[in-house]
């Protein structure tokens, strides 16, 4: 019977188990984040923080989200509506009992073409048109 291998079945378990090992260890460095160059900010990794920049001129965080919220909820098929087709859809995609609350103030009898109008009826802020 003729050996063709250079090593041993003892070497070549070893030798399996240093490059396992040697594997594991080159995924494990792939998933650590890299430090911020010095003259990088450190990023900010908080992920129930609210969302801060680009704020639109004339809006405040709040508004933003509170917009970005409804049209979620509301999607861009139900332009346009009005009270009850906002109150039935909000019901329908399982909305907060805040959007739901803040949608009942809304007058029965204005229709609105976009979210845009919507958020001006409930009362937030919307974006300042430059001249």
């Amino acid at each position: 019977m003729q050996e063709n291998d250079k090593n041993g079945p003892i070497q070549d378990d070893e030798a399996k188990k240093r490059l396992r090992g040697d594997l594991r260890s080159n995924r494990e460095e792939a998933r650590e984040m890299e430090p911020s160059g010095e003259d990088q900010p450190e990023p900010y990794r908080d992920p129930q923080a609210l969302r801060t920049g680009g704020t639109p001129d004339g809006m405040t965080s709040r508004d933003v989200e509170l917009r970005s919220e409804i049209a979620q909820y509301l999607g861009r098929h139900l332009y346009p509506t009005g009270r009850e087709e906002v109150l039935d859809a909000l019901r329908a995609e399982h909305a907060p009992d805040r959007l739901l609350e803040m949608a009942e103030g809304l007058p029965a009898d204005q229709r609105f073409t976009n979210v845009q109008e919507l958020a001006q009826a409930l009362g937030l802020h919307t974006e300042s048109h430059r001249s």
